[in-house]
């Protein structure tokens, strides 16, 4: 929304500062996104009188003037065909900035003759296209600046032009008078009283106007009437500068009066030539298929339900949006009828974005205009027209009823100083409302017809707010809820993640944020994508479902970066997966993926690609940091996504899985569009068991004072046994005295024969009150043995 400084103090009587102004424009929410002040670029510029003008010595064209200025007489030599003695002239002077040829002035020699400066046109002070000759001004003392001049005797070229943002909750602010208003009730000045009298009917009207049953919805009045014997020439000067310079082309006198009450009045009109309407004016709904040439040159076609003006013989405007070339006024205009109508904000919307055709009256009549003024802005354009193109009106013609917006709402004092949190008196409030118009009767606030988007008592606590100013919000500590040290914030499971969080960085991986939603061949890979857990409405067919796992987000990660030539990369992610589609079907997790090398490459060697056990050590490093048991089973048995024979889950039990680390299958590498093998792991924060003691106290350090004891044991199993079941198999012979089992030695063919292997394990046994006698190590040794030999078959190497 533009308007000017000047257009602006119609309204508003003020002696405020365009700064003062903007800033209060912004406080109040209308914030300003452009000043355009043209005397910027002319402030330095001042007047000077020629006192003798003489032929160039060296150049027919050219003439060499002696310029009283503020600083002494300068020599300058201008080339114009009215420069001579005794004129008044506008003097840029050397260091100036000349904005009409971009241009910053020095001292030069022009045919050998030194210039000291230049005199302006017009169009290089980029005032107008006149170029003929420099300005020539009628009065103005020498030195005086030329903005100064200008002020007093063109205003109109040194108008500030201000642009606000407008939110779609404020159309009011959509008129200058709505500005006006909020700025008056900020106290930025006085808002200028302004009464509509209303034009008497020489004649009847001949031009009826009929509103179809079906589209009353969305056209509940439409007035109208008709000017005949009117003169449509171009507008006067003063319009058509207020025009100008909110960027909008005068067209004639007919047509800039209802654009100058659109941008003014936020009240759309629009004008037919009389004589080209055909019968009367029916307002209903298009069938579908018919088409219109608009005032914009183009063709629509009109869709069923869309509303549409039509005349005896078919459609003459787009309702609410656009009229049509048919009955366009032109300078050959005589009678018109004038149109000012009331549309369906929704209604308008659709079609008009249907129709692909941005107006100001589409604008403007999507976001609301004041439905109590249709008759009064038809009456205050009817008198303009009749000032600026004479003529004769004729009585108005009204189809429908203005529609009631009334409605009124509680104003409680107290409660706007308890939900704002200033010390805002009744008596402002109160005065604050009535200077936005609303009226009170007693503390029932009814809201004006032109604010649609006050709906209940919380919008007059805005309102009074808004103009008191939040900057006068003064900052507040809350009060404590207990005394001494506050209870934590953060809940367990936060600080678990906080704490995985932290680990997975400080490994060495980066963290990533990704989308919940997935595509559904994606969400598949990993066991998801079924309906349960797909969106209703999604933002695209590639975030179609919920995601079951963090992984497809970081493989698509890793291949995003894989494109761009990031090979070795080490990724992970906290956050939600689902398992359907209820609320209480989604669980938290930690997931890390790694590709590619370990590190770049050294004169040690010591890069090798990640492996397994990589992603294995990263997991339990992990757990351990949000207060995972030490001892955990590594089980198989993972879902289909995981390598089947490299891949293990952590657990506390066959069913209490708290993570699953490995290899991710080759069949879903590919389908990821990732270059593997890519290692990764998974973990269930949720599954670690919460520690029995809550407090912040670190248990005692055991230290033992006994020597342990350590045995190995070579068994040959069958080659398909896995190590880790002769480990949990020996840890489970005794579980107080065992400390730790692990693997030294593997060993496949000789003499063990074909399909036999042999597997060495380290057995640590620590003792906790007494030295362990030999018996006693032998009857541990034998358990190992029984138990190793149960669960795998495996016998003890000769």
């Amino acid at each position: 929304m533009k308007f000017t400084l000047s257009w602006l103090k119609d309204h508003l009587d003020t002696t405020a500062s365009v700064d003062e102004i903007a800033e209060a424009l912004t406080d109040l929410g209308l914030e300003v996104e452009e000043i355009t002040n043209p005397a910027d670029r002319l402030k330095s510029f001042t007047l000077a009188r020629v006192k003798h003008a003489e032929q160039h010595p060296d150049a027919d064209r050219l003439r060499v003037c002696t310029v009283e200025t503020d600083e002494g007489d300068k020599q300058i030599v201008c080339g114009a065909p009215n420069a001579r003695e005794g004129i008044t002239v506008v003097l840029c002077k050397p260091g100036d900035y000349v904005p009409g040829i971009d241009v910053t002035l020095s001292v030069g020699k022009i045919r050998g003759v030194e210039s000291h400066g230049m005199m302006a046109s017009e169009r290089e002070l980029e005032l107008s296209d006149e170029h003929d000759g420099i300005i020539e001004l009628p009065s103005g003392e020498v030195g005086e600046r030329f903005t100064d001049w200008l002020a007093e005797n063109d205003p109109a070229k040194v108008d500030p032009v201000i642009e606000i943002a407008i939110t779609p909750n404020r159309p009011d602010a959509l008129g200058v008078r709505g500005i006006a208003r909020d700025l008056a009730a900020r106290g930025q000045g006085t808002l200028k009283p302004r009464e509509t009298v209303p034009v008497p009917g020489e004649f009847p009207c001949p031009i009826d106007v009929t509103i179809d049953a079906d589209t009353q919805d969305g056209c509940p009045v439409f007035t109208g009437r008709l000017i005949r014997g009117v003169r449509n020439g171009p507008s006067p000067q003063w319009l058509q500068d207020q025009l100008r310079a909110i960027g909008l082309r005068p067209i004639s006198a007919l047509v800039d009066v209802t654009n100058f009450f659109t941008f003014d009045r936020n009240r759309p009109l629009h004008v037919f030539d009389a004589d080209k309407v055909s019968g009367n004016l029916r307002v209903h709904r298009a069938a579908g298929g018919e088409t219109i040439t608009a005032l914009d040159d183009k063709d629509y076609t009109l869709a069923p339900g869309m509303m549409v003006i039509s005349d005896d013989t078919g459609p003459e405007s787009i309702a609410g949006i656009m009229g049509g070339e048919a009955t366009g006024c032109t300078e050959e205009t005589v009678n018109v009828f004038v149109e000012s109508a009331y549309w369906d904000h929704v209604q308008i919307a659709l079609a008009g974005r249907a129709l692909k055709i941005n107006s100001d009256a589409r604008y403007r009549f999507e976001r609301g205009v004041d439905p109590a003024f249709t008759q009064e802005g038809l009456e205050l354009a009817t008198q303009m027209i009749l000032d600026l193109c004479g003529g004769e009106a004729s009585e108005v013609v009204v189809a429908g009823a203005i529609p009631d917006p009334a409605r009124a709402f509680k104003l409680d004092p107290a409660r706007v100083q308890s939900l704002v949190g200033m010390a805002i008196p009744e008596s402002e409030q109160r005065q604050t409302l009535t200077r936005l118009g609303f009226r009170l009767e007693g503390n029932i606030a009814h809201v004006p017809s032109w604010r649609p988007d006050v709906q209940g008592e919380a919008d007059l606590v805005e309102e009074v707010a808004r103009i008191a100013s939040l900057t006068g919000l003064v900052g507040r500590p809350l009060p404590r809820l207990t005394d001494g040290v506050p209870r934590p914030v953060m809940t367990p499971m936060q600080r678990r993640q906080q704490a995985g969080r932290r680990t997975s960085a400080a490994l060495g991986y980066n963290e990533c944020i990704s989308y919940s939603f997935i595509d559904q061949a994606g969400a598949a890979l990993f066991g998801g994508g079924d309906d349960a857990s797909m969106l209703e409405n999604p933002i695209s067919s590639e975030m179609s479902h919920m995601r079951p796992s963090l992984l497809p987000g970081l493989l698509q990660a890793a291949a995003r970066n894989q494109a761009r030539g990031f090979m070795d990369l080490a990724l992970f992610e906290v956050g939600p997966a689902f398992h359907g589609g209820e609320p209480q079907q989604q669980h938290e997790q930690i997931a890390g993926i790694l590709v590619g090398r370990t590190g770049p490459r050294d004169v040690h060697g010591a890069m090798r690609p990640v492996d397994v056990f990589d992603a294995k050590a990263d997991a339990e490093a992990v757990l351990a940091a949000m207060g995972a048991p030490a001892k955990v089973q590594i089980l198989r048995g993972a879902e289909g996504w995981w390598h089947p024979g490299r891949h293990g889950r952590i657990c506390l039990g066959p069913k209490k899985v708290l993570g699953v680390f490995g290899e991710l299958h080759p069949r879903v590498l590919e389908a990821m569009d990732v270059k593997g093998p890519a290692m990764a792991f998974t973990l269930f924060p949720e599954e670690i068991p919460m520690p029995r003691k809550t407090g912040a106290t670190r248990p005692a350090l055991e230290l033992r004072d006994l020597q342990a004891v350590e045995r190995d044991f070579a068994f040959v199993v069958d080659a398909g046994v896995e190590a880790l079941a002769l480990v949990n198999a020996a840890s489970g012979a005794d579980k107080a005295l065992i400390e730790a089992v692990r693997v030294f030695d593997e060993f496949i063919g000789g003499a063990l024969g074909e399909g036999k292997k042999s597997l060495a394990l380290s057995v640590r046994m620590q003792p906790r009150d007494k030295t362990l006698t030999e018996a006693e190590i032998e009857a541990v040794g034998k358990k190992i043995v029984d138990k190793v030999a149960k669960a795998t078959g495996g016998v003890l190497r000769g």
